[in-house]
């Protein structure tokens, strides 16, 4: 049970390798500038992947590269294929990973509140 419980994340890794070097190389469009793919969490029966990402600028408008993404999600199954020995390539879901923003506003709280 152990292997087929571990497959999912090691497919999610897989994809999150490959999907970064697709991203960095072969996709130029504008609004997906340099962006970090944080984690790629696939379901059990490996047809929907969702990809947990971010950006290096924080003055980037992440709502417009959300948009880039999704216009490229075809483009980048169909290069996920080529490249990935999968029998099935899952749907890709991107969703802004704002974690560290919030941990950040929660840090800066706790400094003024500390300051006050």
């Amino acid at each position: 049970m152990q292997h087929e419980s571990s497959r999912p994340l090691r497919i999610g890794e897989l994809l999150r390798r490959e999907l970064a070097a697709l991203l960095r190389a072969e996709v130029n469009d504008p609004r997906i500038p340099e962006i970090v793919i944080y984690e790629i969490v696939v379901n059990r029966d490996l047809s929907l992947a969702k990809v947990y990402f971010s950006h290096l600028d924080s003055k980037q408008d992440v709502t417009e590269s959300l948009k880039g993404l999704q216009s490229a999600r075809g483009f980048l199954r169909t290069r996920l294929g080529h490249k990935l020995q999968l029998r099935r390539i899952p749907q890709l879901q991107f969703i802004v990973d704002d974690t560290e923003t919030k941990s950040e506003r929660i840090e800066k709280l706790i400094d003024d509140s500390i300051r006050s």
